[in-house]
Order: structure tokens, then C-alpha cells, then sequence
């Protein structure tokens, strides 16, 4: 069985119903509307999202659910969605999880009025059953995820991110949304205020280890999710390279510098480039820190008793370390 059916396992039945309450959240008077929303709903990804707002549910409430947890998971799902169809307008991209983009098939008019009508549809979800805890948890969410993308342009035209701003980015930019899915797990159940702070450290902990892993495969050697040197040829600043650059000579520096901003489409130089931030280990700093995070994860699990919930956290935990793509 693939890790995620089996982390999937101890909640196959919410996430039947959550799924025909999240096409049902999405419908609308609108014609063509509905016709880009099932197109929507029908390439979904692994969703690993909702997948948390259970998990943790269950897990802080003795194996139950309630309808709060069911519009929770539908409200992050549909603002997370609306932020997906902005961002390939942002990115002029053709293609999202291999099939074209709602901007690619409908232009990108459309698809930011798509990524409007999600929003407003997330947000009276949640206004309509006075779920205004839920709507705080997601809305703090994406703030920082549009302050984490914006800190990233700003800093990316200089190439002079320190390790505290590059942890400060991708903890808005990544992080902060898994954390919310985890807090909204455990607020929809009532939990206590110190577990869902808890719950919602685990997502921001888990969030960031993710992040570290995808930076680690722009060095393999394998085909995986993104071509190996991407990170490098758009000038992204990844933690092996941050590593790298802080521990160098100054002559090294300037030579990896202007390698990333002069020669980042040189498909020889951007080889020498993942070659130099491996030899001086850079790699194994960033899958360390990656494996501390993990760790610290695992730990705010530990005073939970053991459930089918818990174990399937604690696979999450490990795929995300684990994942090939």
C-alpha cells in the first residue's frame, strides 16, 4: 500500500463525505462557473490538507468529528484553492500537478475571478455558521503566506538572505498553512487552547522539514517532481546553498554569486554550482536540520495516546522526510 492510502486509512469515510461536502461548498447559479469548478475538483492532488483537519480532529477527540471539522477542512480547502489559481496567473504557469492551469484553459481574466468567487465562497462558509475562530486560523494564514512570497521577491534580487530569513520565508510561505490546517483540526473539536497552539507548532515544524526536503531535490540526480537545478536556474535561495555561500571564502562567494545571477541558464555552470554546495556540505547540513524539525515534530505527538490517528501522524511526519517527489 502507498504511505498516503495508508495514512489515509484511519479517515477513508470523513474524507468520502468531506469530499461531497466540498463540491456541494463550491456550486453556484453560474454555468461556467460550475464547469471550471468541477474541472477544479476533479484533478485534486494528494489532499494532504483536509487529510491534517482530520487526523488532528480525531486524534485531540477520541476518534470523533462534527460538522465544524467538515467546514473546516472545506474552508481551507476552497481559500487554498482561490490562492493555487492566483498564483498560476502570478507565474503566468500553463500547468498545475501535470494538467493545465485555469489560466491555460480560460485566460487569466477568468481565472483570478475564479480565485475571487473561492475566496468570498471559503469566507461564507465560514461567516454563515459563525465559525469565526475557524475563519481567524486560515485568514492569519494567508496573510503570511502573501508576506512569505513577497519577503521572497525582496530578498531574491540581492542573493543576501541570511538562514533567519530564509526560515522566516518559507515558515510564511509554506509552513504557516499546514500549521493552520493542524490548529483548525483540533480548535473545530474544541480542544484545549495549549493543543491547538500545540497542534498548530506541529504543522509550522512539519511545514518547514517539508520545505527543506524539496530544497534537497533540486540536487539529486533522479527525476522527480522539478528538474534538479531549478532552484538555482530561478535564482531561489535554498538552504544548502544559504549554507554554503556563509561558509566559504570570499573569492568562492562572489564565484557562486555570479554563477547564480549571471550564468543560471549555463547548463554546465549550474552543474558545477550543485557539485560545489554537495562537496562542502552543504547537503548534509540542510538534511540534519531537516531531521531536527522531524524530530521536533514527533515529539508533540508523544503525550497522545496511541490511536490509529497518532500513527498515521506519525507517517506523515516520516513521509514527508521519506517522500522521492
Amino acid at each position: 500500500m502507498k504511505p498516503v492510502a495508508k495514512i489515509k486509512l484511519p479517515i477513508e469515510k470523513e474524507m468520502e463525505l468531506f469530499e461531497k461536502k466540498f463540491r456541494e461548498s463550491m456550486t453556484s447559479q453560474v454555468s461556467l462557473l460550475n464547469r471550471i469548478t468541477h474541472y477544479i475538483v476533479n484533478r485534486k492532488g494528494k489532499q494532504m490538507r483536509p487529510m491534517f483537519v482530520f487526523l488532528i480532529a480525531k486524534m485531540c477527540n477520541d476518534g470523533l468529528v462534527n460538522e465544524r471539522t467538515y467546514r473546516g477542512a472545506s474552508v481551507i480547502e476552497l481559500i487554498h484553492t482561490a490562492t493555487l489559481v492566483h498564483d498560476d496567473v502570478v507565474d503566468d504557469s500553463n500547468r498545475r500537478r501535470g494538467f493545465f492551469s485555469i489560466n491555460a484553459l480560460w485566460k487569466n481574466k477568468i481565472a483570478v475571478l475564479v480565485g475571487d468567487y473561492l475566496l468570498s465562497k471559503g469566507l461564507l462558509l465560514s461567516i454563515d455558521n459563525g465559525d469565526f475562530d475557524l475563519l481567524k486560523i486560515i485568514s492569519v494564514a494567508v496573510r503570511e503566506m502573501s508576506e512569505g512570497e513577497l519577503l521572497q521577491i525582496e530578498k531574491a534580487r540581492k542573493l543576501d538572505i541570511t538562514e533567519d530569513i530564509y526560515f522566516e520565508i518559507i515558515r510564511q510561505k509554506t509552513a504557516t498553512l499546514i500549521a493552520a490546517c493542524c490548529a483548525m483540526g483540533a480548535k473545530s473539536v474544541s480542544a484545549t487552547d495549549e493543543e491547538v497552539e500545540n497542534m498548530r507548532k506541529f504543522g509550522e515544524l512539519l511545514g518547514t522539514a517539508f520545505q527543506i526536503k524539496d530544497d534537497l531535490f533540486d540536487y539529486g540526480e533522479t527525476a522527480i517532481g522539478k528538474p534538479t537545478g531549478i532552484d538555482i536556474k530561478e535564482q531561489k535561495m535554498t538552504l544548502p546553498l544559504i549554507f554554503v555561500l556563509n561558509n566559504v571564502s570570499e573569492k568562492e562567494k562572489r564565484w557562486l554569486i555570479n554563477s547564480i545571477k549571471n550564468h543560471n541558464k549555463d547548463k554546465q555552470r549550474v552543474k558545477e554550482v550543485i557539485a560545489f554546495v554537495k562537496t562542502n556540505g552543504g547537503l548534509d547540513y540542510a538534511e540534519q536540520i531537516m531531521k531536527d524539525y522531524q524530530q521536533k515534530a514527533l515529539g508533540l505527538l508523544v503525550n497522545f495516546p496511541t490511536t490509529p490517528y497518532k500513527d498515521s501522524l506519525e507517517l506523515m511526519v516520516n513521509y514527508v522526510i521519506d517522500r522521492k517527489k
